[in-house]
C-alpha cells in the first residue's frame, strides 16, 4: 500500500492542532486538512473573562451593573466597560491565534491543508482535497462540531442566535437589553453570567431539574442560587414549546410560562460537523449528536480514529486534548491504549469557577454500599486567602471510601479549576486521601481547603467506627437480658 503520510488529521478544532503538533514531534509524517482557518475556539478562551473585567471595571468606578433600574450615565459606563473587555479579549483572542497558525504548524513539519474533503474507498482507502488523494496509514477525524438546533415550532422564522455567532454579537455598539438562554451547557451558564455582567435582563431556560443533568445535585443548587443572586433568572423543568413574534417582540412559551424578550441564544448542544466527508462510504458508523467509537477511540472502520467533540459530549478542551492523545499515540503505533475519564476533570468558567472529577455523591452511592461512602464537606470561608480575597462563596466535597481511596470531588470556589488539577493526579496515582490531609501547602492559599477536607476523613471513619461500636455494644446488651 502506497502512503503519503503516517497520519492525516482532518478537522480545524484546537484537538486537530494539538495532535498535529503532537504528530509531527513524534517525528511522524503528518498532514492538517481544515476546510478554513477558524478561530472561533480561541474567542471562546476569552470570552469568559470578558464578563469579570467588565465588573471590575464597573465596580473600580462604584456603578452596580445588576441594579433594577439604571440612569443615562451607568449605562454608559457599563457600555464603555464592556467596549474596553471586548478590546481586551480581542487581544488576547489574537495571541492564541498566532500561537495556531498556519506558520507555526508549517514550522512544526506540519502539512496544512486549508480546504473542504471527503473520504473515498476506492481503489483504497484515502482522503480527497484540492483534487489531491491524501494516502495514509491512518486517519484521526477531529473536526469539532457545531450548535445543535432543536425543533421548536416558530424557532426558525422568529430567528436567534448561537454559541456560533455570539461573538460577534458582543461587538455590537449596544447590546439587546433582554436575552432568553435556551439549554442548560456549561457555556449557556458562562454566558448567562456574561451578559448579566454587561447589565442585561438574562432569562435561563433548561429542561432538566438542575442548571446541568451531571453536576452534583448539591453542587448544582449552589450554582444556581450564584446565578440567581447575580440577576440571571433560571427556570429549571421548563420545555420550550414554541417561539413566535407578536407585535414585533419575540415571545417564548417555556412550560406554562410566556416571556418577552428582545433576543435569543440557543445553546441546546452541539452535533459533529461530518455530513460533507463521505463516512457512509468507508464503513464509518454515526448518530445524530456523535459517531460511534470504542474505548480505543476507532471508529467502525479500524484505520480511522476519532478525538474531541466529534463524538459527543460537552465541548472541554482538556477532555478533546487527552482523546487527542490516546486516538493519535493508537493510530500510530499498536492500538493498545484505552480512555479513561474517571481522573479527567472538567470545569465551567463561572463566578465562582465550578470544577468536578471521578464520581458524585449519587453515583458513587449507586456503584457502592452506601455505608461504605464518606462524604467530606469544607466550606470556602474557613480559608484564610479566600477571606482575604473576599471570596468566600463555596464549597470543596471530597467523595471518597471508608478506605481512604477517592472517588470523585466536586467544587464551586475561587481557584477551583487549579485545585480540581490536585485531586485529579491524586486520583490517578491512586494517593488515598489521608495524603492530603497530611499535606502542609502554603499559607495563605486555597490549597488550604484541601487539606481541611481531607481532614474530616479521619473524623468521619473515628465517628462511625464509635458508632459501630456502640451499636454493637446495645445489641450484645439487648441478647444478654432476653437470655
Amino acid at each position: 500500500m502506497t502512503v503519503d503520510y503516517d497520519v492525516v488529521i482532518i478537522g480545524g478544532s484546537l484537538a486537530g492542532h494539538d495532535a498535529a503538533l503532537a504528530a509531527s514531534k513524534l517525528s511522524a509524517t503528518v498532514a492538517l486538512v481544515q476546510p478554513q482557518v477558524d478561530y472561533g475556539f480561541t474567542h471562546y478562551h476569552v470570552l469568559t473573562e470578558i464578563g469579570k473585567l467588565a465588573q471590575k471595571l464597573n465596580d473600580a468606578a462604584g456603578f452596580g451593573i445588576h441594579a433594577t433600574h439604571t440612569n443615562t450615565s451607568e449605562e454608559c459606563h457599563i457600555s464603555m466597560a464592556r467596549q474596553e473587555a471586548m478590546l481586551y479579549a480581542q487581544c488576547v483572542a489574537s495571541n492564541l491565534q498566532e500561537q495556531h497558525s498556519p506558520a507555526i504548524l508549517a514550522a512544526q513539519g506540519v502539512d496544512v491543508i486549508v480546504g473542504s474533503g471527503q473520504f473515498q474507498s476506492s481503489p483504497q482507502l484515502a482522503f480527497a482535497v484540492n483534487n489531491r488523494l491524501l494516502r495514509a496509514r491512518t486517519y484521526l477525524l477531529a473536526s469539532g462540531s457545531r450548535p445543535e438546533i432543536p425543533e421548536i415550532e416558530g424557532l426558525q422564522a422568529t430567528g436567534y442566535l448561537t454559541l456560533s455567532n455570539i461573538w460577534q454579537s458582543l461587538q455590537r455598539a449596544t447590546l439587546p437589553k433582554n436575552w432568553v438562554i435556551i439549554g442548560g451547557i456549561p457555556q449557556s451558564i458562562e454566558i448567562a453570567q456574561t451578559l448579566v455582567r454587561f447589565g442585561c435582563n438574562v432569562t435561563l431556560i433548561v429542561k432538566h431539574p438542575y442548571v446541568l443533568p451531571y453536576l452534583d445535585s448539591e453542587i448544582a443548587t449552589l450554582l444556581q442560587a450564584q446565578l440567581e443572586v447575580e440577576g440571571v433568572r433560571v427556570l429549571t423543568k421548563k420545555p420550550v414549546t414554541q417561539v413566535r413574534v407578536i407585535e414585533n417582540k419575540k415571545w417564548i412559551q417555556a412550560g406554562d410560562k410566556a416571556i418577552e424578550t428582545d433576543e435569543i441564544l440557543v445553546a441546546t448542544g452541539q452535533q459533529p460537523n461530518i455530513e460533507s466527508l463521505n463516512l457512509a462510504a468507508v464503513g464509518v458508523k454515526w448518530y445524530r449528536r456523535s459517531l460511534v467509537v470504542n474505548d480505543k477511540l476507532q471508529t467502525t472502520n479500524h484505520r480511522i480514529y476519532a478525538c474531541g467533540d466529534v463524538i459527543g459530549g460537552y465541548d472541554f478542551a482538556n477532555i478533546a486534548n487527552y482523546e487527542a492523545k490516546i486516538a493519535l499515540n493508537n493510530a500510530l503505533f499498536f492500538p493498545r491504549l484505552r480512555v479513561n475519564y474517571r481522573s479527567i476533570p472538567w470545569a465551567i468558567f463561572s463566578v465562582p469557577m465550578l470544577a468536578q472529577v471521578g464520581l458524585t455523591e449519587a453515583q458513587a452511592k449507586r456503584q457502592f454500599r452506601r455505608d461504605e461512602v464518606l462524604v467530606l464537606r469544607q466550606y470556602f470561608k474557613t480559608v484564610a486567602a479566600a477571606q482575604l480575597r473576599g471570596e468566600t462563596t463555596g464549597i470543596c466535597k471530597l467523595i471518597v471510601l471508608r478506605n481512604g481511596e477517592i472517588l470523585g470531588a466536586s467544587i464551586l470556589g475561587a481557584e477551583a479549576g487549579e485545585l480540581i488539577n490536585l485531586i485529579a493526579l491524586a486520583m490517578s496515582q491512586k494517593i488515598k486521601v489521608k495524603h492530603l490531609a497530611n499535606l502542609s501547602p502554603v499559607s495563605p492559599s486555597f490549597s488550604e481547603i484541601l487539606e481541611q477536607t481531607a481532614k474530616e476523613w479521619s473524623k468521619q471513619k473515628l465517628d462511625s467506627n464509635i458508632a459501630l461500636q456502640e451499636f454493637l455494644e446495645g445489641f450484645f446488651h439487648f441478647r444478654r437480658n432476653w437470655s
